[in-house]
């Protein structure tokens, strides 16, 4: 009974943006998985959160991996609000945009596990359209509410 309220309130098309929510989700757990085994190979105990060079000649490589999964983490809240928002006046829309968003961040972090943090940007940049866009929809809903 809970689910005919909300499908009452939420444009059926709403479906897509939660199922894009859940796919950034589940790159995040793979990415997890991707440090887990950087820790293994490198030899980074935890609760180490960043090898030192010092301590360490193969530092480097392991904080590319590490660094890749910190900055997607960083950029979840972002992606969150504007999908969850954005896509409550464009569904559609924003779901597209949040797959392309999804897509770039596997190429991001994949890129910069290599050890060369620059083969993060060969597609991992085109991301921040995606933010833009999904900017664009939040501004669009935004709009839209002040003027009901």
């Amino acid at each position: 009974m809970a689910a005919a309220g909300v499908t009452e309130f939420l444009p059926k098309e709403y479906g897509y943006v939660a199922l894009t929510l859940v796919g950034y989700c589940i790159l995040n757990i793979w990415m997890s998985i991707q440090v887990v085994k950087a820790r293994k190979k490198y030899n980074v105990p935890y609760p180490t959160l960043y090898a030192v060079e010092s301590e360490n000649k193969q530092a480097s490589l392991f904080n590319c991996v590490q660094r890749g999964h910190q900055n997607s983490l960083e950029m979840m809240p972002v992606f969150f609000m504007l999908m969850v928002l954005g896509g409550l006046r464009h569904p559609c829309i924003a779901a597209a945009l949040g797959a392309f968003f999804i897509f770039t961040r596997y190429f991001y972090f994949s890129g910069y596990a290599t050890g060369d943090p620059q083969k993060r940007l060969a597609i991992g940049k085109y991301g921040f359209l995606c933010i833009f866009g999904l900017m664009g929809c939040t501004i669009s809903l935004g709009i839209t509410l002040l003027r009901a």
